[in-house]
């Protein structure tokens, strides 16, 4: 039996593909209660480091002791905990000079105060490719609404720019972050055995995505959620 050819993709799919750049043009992504800014170091590195080295944190009329990093941020990323804000920076400047990445610091709108990172990942332009990762957030905004919008707005920007596919990619083991996967409208597609080294260990990398076709059912799917973390539909 013959197998079927693929039908050609359109020319306006193809002229897409040759013509996205391998780095990202930064950009601002702004939502109602996180702003996305491209990393500096200037602007963001002490911030960012304060709220994510195991140290008491104060954000608006929130506050948080002392905590355990590694437990909270840190366990299944590529690098951290960090013991200074020498070697922090050195993780930040690695993302920022990635040739096919772009890190962003989230902003929490109310208090502008840097609370995490996403980074767009392993950017593939050619197959109209690119990855979510290198997420964290500290403690005192986990379980708050800011992934969910953060997510929201980087994967708006990447279909707004003709991407077909959008990655998730997390260690097997993660839980939270296989659930918040599926819970932001992320399709599982299956375990990479023993696919990374990270830390000494072996990984096994569990693998997520959105296609463009199914964009506009996760966007609405996201929408409702924010609005429920609001409070506008009760």
């Amino acid at each position: 039996m013959t197998a079927e050819i693929p039908t050609p993709l359109p020319p306006d799919v193809l002229e897409r593909h040759s013509h996205l750049p391998l780095k990202l043009e930064p950009v601002v992504l702004r939502g109602d209660c996180v702003r996305l800014e491209p990393v500096d170091v200037q602007r963001h590195l002490e911030g960012l480091y304060a709220v994510s080295n195991g140290s008491s944190i104060a954000l608006g009329g929130r506050s948080l002791g002392a905590y355990d990093a590694d437990e909270l941020i840190w366990r299944y990323l590529f690098g951290g905990p960090f013991a200074s804000l020498e070697a922090f920076e050195g993780y930040v400047y690695a993302q920022m000079n990635a040739p096919n990445g772009l890190p962003f610091c989230v902003v929490d709108i109310p208090t502008g105060q840097p609370i995490g990172m996403a980074n767009y990942l392993n950017n593939t332009p050619e197959h109209l490719r690119i990855e979510l990762g290198s997420i964290w957030y500290s403690p005192i905004a986990q379980r708050t609404a800011a992934n969910t919008e953060a997510t929201a707005l980087m994967l708006g920007h990447a279909f707004a720019l003709g991407y077909r596919r959008v990655e998730w990619k997390c260690d097997a083991r993660n839980e939270r972050s296989r659930r918040a996967a599926l819970r932001l409208g992320f399709q599982f597609e299956g375990i990479q055995q023993q696919h990374m080294i990270v830390k000494g260990r072996s990984r096994d990398t569990a693998w997520f995505r959105i296609l463009d076709r199914e964009w506009p059912g996760v966007k609405a799917h996201l929408e409702g959620l924010l609005r429920r973390a609001s409070g506008a539909d009760g």
